[in-house]
């Protein structure tokens, strides 16, 4: 998944559906977030966020992520 808008969701508000089910098939060791090192440096240090309409879900994949920045280059940003 890639970062979306100021606000830095994954998952809702404004990025493309998933329902709850079926991010809870593909299980969150195998989401993959990208996003540019400029989306990044808009969020200000702020976690990234997720909101798919399932509160339990969204407690599930609160934590630390390896996003992808870059060909070859991964840094670790919070998901809260």
């Amino acid at each position: 998944m890639a970062v979306i808008g100021g606000q830095g969701f994954v998952f809702g508000r404004g990025n493309q559906q998933l329902s709850p089910e079926v991010i809870r098939a593909i299980g969150r060791e195998n989401i993959m977030i990208v996003a540019t090192p400029n989306k990044l440096a808009t969020l200000r240090g702020k976690p990234l966020r997720v909101d798919t309409g399932d509160h339990g879900l969204d407690e599930e994949l609160k934590g630390y992520y390896k996003l992808h920045t870059g060909y070859g280059r991964r840094t670790i940003y919070r998901v809260a």
